[in-house]
């Protein structure tokens, strides 16, 4: 089964690529659309800047091919950024976003220690094979100053309370994304990464 990691100077790809070798993968690292579109599984890292994401990946010719990817219904999971980049928008410079997950990514309310940084809960709200085995209230480790806000919650799969409480986790179909960071979050975190890998593998890749 062939793993992609998109590389597109903007995520923690050694840690995520650490992390999927020690659950048994031999990911690609690539920032080439071929390897996305010949990709079984898809993971897309992401940490900083959501606009200067989107350039980052316009300019490699990225958007299309992880758009028609998830479109095929093939196994995809996005990391942090790589969960807000799904949206249709983003507060953060009034910027575009890939537009594959209906909503706006906003910024964490004023008053807040900002960015939101460590360990918190999440509180799951769906099963999903991604999620299988992880108990609900467990904690994941996070990064970050802005939030997904999907319009329809039918795919919010996990919740987390910063001040106010916010996706964490969506889910639809063969798309799951997480706003933690699995890489970081200990034996929890490690078996998002060996669901997500047997996921694929049960999905015909």
């Amino acid at each position: 089964m062939k793993v992609v990691v998109i590389d597109y100077q903007s995520g923690n790809l050694r840690s995520v690529a650490k992390a999927l070798e020690s659950v048994g993968a031999c990911p690609v690292v690539t920032e080439d659309p071929a390897e996305v579109d010949s990709a079984d599984a898809l993971i897309l890292p992401g940490v900083g800047s959501g606009p200067a994401a989107m350039k980052a990946l316009e300019s490699r010719n990225l958007i299309l091919p992880i758009k028609n990817y998830i479109a095929d219904a093939r196994p995809f999971l996005g990391v942090c950024l790589g969960l807000q980049l799904l949206l249709d928008q983003t507060e953060e410079g009034d910027a575009p976003c890939m537009g594959i997950v209906q909503g706006r990514v906003k910024r964490l309310p004023a008053g807040l220690k900002v960015p939101h940084m460590g360990w918190n809960s999440v509180d799951f709200r769906m099963q999903h094979p991604v999620f299988h085995g992880i108990p609900d209230s467990s904690h994941f480790y996070f990064v970050h100053s802005y939030y997904a806000a999907p319009d329809i919650t039918d795919g919010v799969a996990g919740t987390t309370n910063y001040g106010i409480p916010f996706c964490s986790a969506y889910a639809r179909d063969n798309l799951v994304a997480t706003q933690f960071h699995p890489e970081k979050s200990s034996a929890n975190g490690l078996q998002i990464y060996r669901n997500f890998l047997d996921f694929a593998r049960g999905s015909g890749s």
